[in-house]
């Protein structure tokens, strides 16, 4: 997404290029951009040395369009250890996605810190796999993908690292939490049970919780997911960097036949 111009303070445009468009739809976003821009609106209202980000939860309003975008933020509940900030990603005065993130204070918890879980092969133990057909391009082709097991034609839970080959905003270096953003909204891709050509399971939200703040350029996935009797999933998944695990991701899911 290269910047555009400034509106009012706190309100910045941009313009989506082809490499966020999603598998889906070819006019609509895949939600890993969208989610890494306006993680990038959080990171940059009002930031704070001594306070990390701990939680972020992303609502998808609606399909987010190809095109114009503004993005905004602010905090919502300031505090000395704990705070609330938000953002918001509009297309023509519309909001189609919020982001919260709860930021929290740092402190030394390293004699306290217990075992995370054991770490994924690294992304050199990985393949590259070409996306399958019925999935089109765009954000796909924009991530340098290593699959350790399944991959997006494949049913079934899956693991895989990520790594951006373009950045979020033309210009910048992604920061980590921006990579994890992007990367992580692949979840429900990286652990689909259904075949894409025949149903549609579309993810209405993304929620990361993390233990640590994470670091590198590459992301993992180990993902699953559960698809209900009543058109409801839900997909999960252990998020790590090439440090180990970092956290978790939640997706809840819209199934139906195409």
């Amino acid at each position: 997404m290269p910047p555009g111009a400034d509106d009012p303070p706190g309100v910045q445009r941009v313009l989506a290029t082809g490499s966020t468009a999603g598998p889906w739809f070819p006019d609509g976003q895949h939600m890993g951009p969208p989610s890494a821009l306006l993680v990038r609106a959080l990171e940059q209202c009002a930031p704070r040395e001594e306070m990390l980000l701990s939680r972020l939860t992303v609502e998808v309003l609606g399909r987010v369009p190809m095109g114009e975008l503004t993005v905004s933020a602010r905090v919502e509940r300031a505090g000395r250890t704990i705070e609330l900030v938000v953002a918001e990603l509009a297309a023509a005065g519309r909001a189609v996605a919020r982001a919260a993130g709860w930021r929290l204070a740092v402190t030394d918890t390293a004699g306290a810190a217990t075992a995370p879980g054991p770490s994924m092969p690294g992304p050199e133990a990985g393949r590259a796999i070409p996306s399958p057909a019925g999935w089109l391009p765009g954000y796909l082709d924009a991530i340098d993908w290593r699959w350790l097991t399944g991959h997006l034609g494949e049913s079934g839970p899956g693991q895989a690292w990520g790594r951006l080959r373009v950045p979020v905003v033309e210009g910048e270096e992604p920061t980590p939490w921006q990579r994890l953003a992007s990367i992580a909204d692949s979840t429900n891709g990286a652990a689909a049970r259904l075949d894409l050509n025949d149903w549609l399971f579309v993810n209405t939200d993304l929620t990361l919780h993390v233990h640590r703040a994470p670091r590198g350029e590459w992301i993992g996935l180990d993902a699953d997911s559960v698809i209900g009797p009543e058109g409801l999933g839900t997909a999960f998944s252990v998020l790590h960097d090439e440090h180990g695990p970092v956290g978790r991701a939640a997706q809840a899911l819209t199934v139906r036949p195409r």
